[in-house]
């Protein structure tokens, strides 16, 4: 059925949009098909129950668009037409729905495809309705200028902004005249509208092409389809590399552990033995050390494999899922290989069909997340162990003067873990103490602070990427340590003015006028760690006695936080599961929300987050956090032990027994997997699946190239996404309505985009009383 099914979409022969570009006699099939899938009764249909699996559902949908594929040059004599007197040798058809946004910036159809325009008369006399390309291009670029105005100015942060400490301290740049990130947003305004349409080409050098009134195909004849849909298959290749690479790290360094090469110890011995059962790898009567370097071998394999079976889902993926991409055609074979392949296939002349580009998104998404997050998550707890639950404090308050005060920025915990390590040693807390300081002290930024602090490694959380900046502009900081990923260069122009050194630890992310200390190319220097700890660690005190005297401000906010949740919290602060799911059942949880994602400065900054939290906990949603996404739910006290306060009446009864916050914290980006766990767990005791359930997942102010993926990864799992944010996917209304909708009767799942925050957890919360009425929950 599969095979039938992707030759239905990959055969240019079977395809309505492969037929001459001047011809007008083509097939269409009832456009309500394309729609019946919108009905809210849908909802609890299972995915693959459906008679159209992905590749049915593309080849429907490209069926019912493909007036889409012989768009008019209104300039040329061949489409030239009279009005009156318009002649096709078809049936009575319609082009495609006018896409437009509301007044929050959401695409909208504001003329289905059945009820296009105008009407023209075909051979037989029958009038039928008509669009073009070219009136389509036009009214999406209007509302692409209406979406603009949602961004805010650096005024309008400054006034929406929800973190005292932030409002200061961007006042304080200003007043010094450095820039911020979000001066530097405001200098980019106002931004290029094909750029956000999705819609600018630049894969060859015939190009750059864009899609425009005049110009609907590309030089090469990519329409606004397929542009779109190679545009946004890159963004998505990009975050499995991402994240790949920070998976790759991780997993050598489990297995050079393991090996011996490694100096580091490790911990994680129940995380290594319970995963290694579930890949069937053997356990009994074998070292811990050799267990671990088959596991890692094993996810090593599925990192980059050019053929083979997937491992990681096997073993790990729930089974219901596993049929569905089946059936789907989009299990991957590694994440080296889908990232090859996406760059393969979307370069000049290869796949020409939006509808197998998309399909491949698909299979990236789900290398995304059993190698990128999954394997990472799984190396990582096993060279650190789980970690549990403690208390932390947070935001810039928490800064010490007087100290050497260290701030390890990014995402590869190897080398931090014993900078910290060392750090805390007598040893150096002395060396310290010799040059006037009253020690060492360490600060986290993104997620090298978050995957530390819960491990009781005593570094404390200050920001995301986006306010790094305003972190070194306190002037409290000796040297900040950056790995990869969520690193701006801006930060080096704070860092000279504030006279911080800056050290790189990776030869994939070097920053101009920073010092590298760090791993080669090649890993050859692994050994050497704890030597470049030492060599790191010797520069902040160099840097402290060079600074003395310079000016610090450090702004009076900070929290505590409760961190550290996981499954393995639940079962052992509950003894398992259920009372959990029960709760979930019963109603005093309406439902449950994994909340992530970066911060983007196209909204005031962290203020969707915060809105949407807040408007969540009130209707009685648990909320699970990671990442950039929880910094301003900790700075703002969503994570602290009294907030059950704030929660509606059954889920604060829920908390207050036991004293737990209404958003627990899970830990870094790659800690997804805790959620997931968490989704899991419940799902097993209730005998239900994942998209059955009132879950949800949601980026509020998502940027980076990964966030795509981190979305998508739950989608697959049948879980709707939602987001303040949109995608630059505008330009094609085919894209548009698969990316967002056209998922539900393929996965179980769809996309929700809306800039109003409170809307947008209102929708939430809407759909998981939805979810809750078809399983005959109150």
């Amino acid at each position: 059925m599969a095979d039938s099914l992707t030759n239905s979409i990959s055969n240019p022969a079977k395809s309505p949009s492969s037929k001459d570009h001047f011809s007008c006699s083509h097939e269409h099939s009832d456009s309500s098909a394309i729609h019946s899938h919108l009905h809210d009764e849908d909802l609890a249909t299972h995915p693959h129950d459906q008679e159209e699996n992905l590749a049915a559902y593309l080849h429907e949908y490209g069926a019912n668009s493909a007036a889409s594929s012989h768009e008019h040059d209104e300039d040329s004599a061949i489409s030239s037409h009279e009005h009156d007197k318009h002649c096709h040798d078809h049936k009575p058809h319609s082009h495609r729905a006018i896409i437009g946004f509301d007044e929050h910036g959401i695409p909208k159809v504001l003329v289905p495809a059945e009820a296009s325009p105008h009407t023209h008369k075909d051979a037989q006399g029958n009038l039928f309705e008509h669009f073009h390309e070219a009136e389509f291009t036009a009214d999406y670029m209007k509302a692409v200028l209406e979406y603009k105005k949602t961004f805010p100015t650096k005024q309008e942060v400054l006034e929406k902004t929800p973190d005292p400490a932030v409002r200061e301290m961007m006042l304080r740049m200003e007043q010094i005249g450095v820039d911020t990130a979000f001066d530097r947003f405001d200098k980019q305004m106002p931004m290029c509208s094909y750029g956000l349409s999705g819609v600018c080409c630049k894969i060859c050098n015939m190009g750059p092409c864009k899609i425009t009134k005049k110009a609907d195909r590309g030089t090469c004849g990519a329409d606004a389809d397929l542009i779109v849909s190679r545009n946004l298959l890159r963004q998505v290749a990009a975050g499995v590399a991402q994240h790949g690479a920070h998976a790759r790290e991780l997993l050598l360094s489990l297995k050079w552990a393991a090996q011996g090469k490694l100096d580091l110890p490790i911990i994680g011995e129940y995380k290594i033995i319970n995963t290694a059962k579930a890949f069937g790898i053997p356990t009994e009567g074998r070292e811990l050390k050799e267990v671990a370097i088959e596991l890692a071998d094993t996810l090593l394999t599925d990192l980059s494999q050019s053929s083979g079976e997937y491992k990681t889902i096997t073993a790990l993926a729930p089974k219901e899922r596993q049929e569905v991409w089946r059936k789907l055609d989009i299990l991957p074979i590694s994440a080296y290989n889908e990232v090859f392949e996406a760059y393969h296939r979307t370069g000049v002349g290869t796949d020409g069909d939006w509808r197998s580009v998309m399909q491949h998104l698909l299979r990236c998404g789900l290398a995304f997340t059993f190698t990128g997050v999954v394997a990472a998550n799984i190396a990582t707890d096993a060279l650190f162990g789980v970690g549990d639950r403690v208390t932390s404090k947070s935001n810039m308050g928490a800064l010490k003067k007087g100290w050497v005060n260290i701030a390890v920025h990014g995402h590869l915990p190897t080398l931090v873990s014993l900078i910290v390590e060392i750090g805390n040693s007598k040893e150096y807390q002395d060396k310290a103490r010799a040059i006037g300081a009253q020690g060492i002290a360490f600060y986290g930024v993104c997620c090298s602070g978050l995957s530390a602090m819960y491990r009781n490694w005593g570094v404390v959380p200050l920001s995301n990427a986006v306010t790094a900046e305003l972190v070194i502009g306190t002037g409290a900081l000796d040297l900040w340590v950056a790995d990869v990923q969520d690193v701006y260069p801006a930060i080096m122009d704070v860092a000279n003015c504030f006279q911080t050194k800056v050290v790189t630890t990776s030869s994939s992310a070097r920053l101009p006028g920073a010092e590298h200390i760090g791993y080669d190319h090649h890993h050859s220097n692994i050994a050497e760690t704890r030597n470049l700890a030492r060599k790191i660690l010797d520069r902040a005190l160099q840097s402290h006695e060079k600074r003395k005297g310079l000016p610090v401000y450090i702004p009076p906010y900070e929290v505590e936080a409760e961190v550290g949740f996981s499954v393995e919290f639940v079962h052992k602060h509950y003894g398992g599961m259920e009372p959990l799911a029960h709760a979930l059942k019963s109603g005093e949880i309406l439902g449950i929300v994994n909340m992530v994602g970066c911060t983007n400065p196209k909204v005031p900054y962290e203020r969707a987050i915060i809105d949407v939290a807040q408007t969540l906990i009130e209707n009685n949603v648990l909320i699970l956090t990671n990442g950039c996404a929880s910094f301003p739910l900790m700075k703002l006290g969503f994570c602290q032990k009294s907030a059950y306060k704030k929660a509606g009446a059954s889920l604060r009864a829920f908390l207050e027994k036991d004293e737990l916050p209404p958003v627990w914290h899970v830990g870094e980006c790659i800690d997804n997997t805790r959620s997931s766990g968490i989704f899991a767990g419940i799902a097993g005791v209730l005998g239900k699946n994942l998209y059955e359930l009132p879950l949800a997942f949601t980026s509020p102010e998502w940027a980076n190239e990964k966030g795509v993926d981190a979305s998508l990864g739950f989608r697959l799992m049948g879980i709707d996404s939602y987001h303040c944010v949109e995608y630059q996917i505008h330009g094609s209304a085919n894209v548009i309505h698969f990316f967002k909708e056209g998922t539900r009767r393929a996965l179980g799942s769809v996309m929700h985009v809306d800039t109003d925050p409170v809307a947008l957890a209102l929708k939430m919360v809407s759909d998981m009383r939805l979810k809750r009425k078809s399983l005959g929950w109150q």
